[in-house]
């Protein structure tokens, strides 16, 4: 079965090597905090002579209750240098709540959810600080599974932007 967006097997599937950090009350509801680091060889795949990834973790809250993962935080930081310029660091966060969970074909599917992204950079030279916030809320209509031709690289966008594009 080819999958995309918020499978739940696969963000599952993404914390099977985690560690449980402990427990943190999320919207009323007590949660497990698990936490994923990428390895250091998957981290210095990603650097190259001018950006040198430093850390990316991932930090998944699933509700004690029901199992299903309520929050995640996807966080990276990069150490940018360019040749005769201080060094600057960039790190952005991306926290998701995740809401209204309905069962599709016998699976649970999330289909609202809040995304707030946070870009942070600073510097070793003065004055050399900046953050940048992004806010948006989501809403999923439609879910359909084993869609025939649909592969990881595809998305179907809704009708009426389809009009739109091939209009």
């Amino acid at each position: 079965m080819k999958t995309q967006g918020l499978d739940p097997k696969s963000t599952a599937s993404m914390f099977t090597k985690a560690q449980c950090l402990g427990e943190k009350r999320v919207n009323n509801d007590n949660c497990f905090v698990l936490k994923v680091s990428a390895d250091r060889a998957a981290v210095a795949e990603r650097s190259d002579a001018h950006a040198e990834v430093i850390r990316h973790v991932l930090y998944g809250y699933f509700s004690q209750r029901s199992g299903l993962l309520i929050y995640i935080e996807d966080s990276h930081l990069t150490r940018v240098q360019t040749p005769g310029s201080d060094a600057s660091y960039w790190e952005t966060t991306i926290g998701t709540t995740i809401e209204d969970y309905r069962g599709v074909d016998g699976v649970l599917v999330a289909h609202r959810g809040k995304t707030v992204a946070t870009v942070f950079r600073f510097g070793e030279g003065s004055g050399s600080r900046s953050r940048t916030r992004m806010e948006e809320e989501w809403r999923i209509e439609d879910v359909v599974f084993n869609v025939p031709g649909l592969s990881v690289d595809c998305f179907i966008p809704p009708t009426e932007i389809l009009g739109v594009v091939n209009g």
